[in-house]
């Protein structure tokens, strides 16, 4: 299932990614992960440092968890890992790192190695922020975690 992979990925990265390594003491650590359909979904809970301008969730957090979860849209969905080529945000409404809040990302197209994803962070059940990226596919995730990582 998308925890037991998605456990297995951040092990092979000694859990200490920035924005999903449950041993990372900075970053935001994404956890609960789903997946169906070609869409996934994750929770991460704002920590306190996280605030920018009169407390509100900084957009810079809030970006990188939108990168993190349109990549896992890639790792879970079609089992590739993949950087991030170019990513276009939308701010909607402020938020505050004060609950939950759920992040969801889905492949809308795939051509090649060339993966155009989207997604949105989702406040009190509604999009708060929304992303459209491209990430270009490096490695097969199984192949990641079994040590047979391609020479570049």
């Amino acid at each position: 299932d998308g925890a037991d992979l998605a456990a297995g990925l951040r092990r092979h990265d000694d859990d200490v990614c920035f924005a999903c390594g449950p041993k990372n003491p900075l970053g935001p650590p994404l956890a609960q992960f789903s997946w169906s359909d070609g869409s996934d979904e994750a929770w991460f809970a704002p920590r306190p440092a996280y605030r920018g301008f009169v407390g509100l969730l900084h957009g810079g957090i809030a970006a990188t968890a939108l990168d993190e979860i349109l990549a896992w849209a890639g790792i879970l969905n079609l089992g590739l890992m993949s950087v991030t080529a170019t990513l276009d945000l939308r701010y909607r409404s402020p938020l505050t790192p004060d609950h939950p809040l759920c992040l969801r990302g889905r492949i809308d197209e795939v051509s090649g190695r060339r993966l155009r994803v989207s997604g949105e962070l989702i406040s009190q059940d509604q999009p708060a922020v929304t992303a459209r990226g491209l990430y270009v596919a490096t490695e097969n995730d199984r192949d990641l975690l079994a040590g047979h990582i391609s020479e570049r």
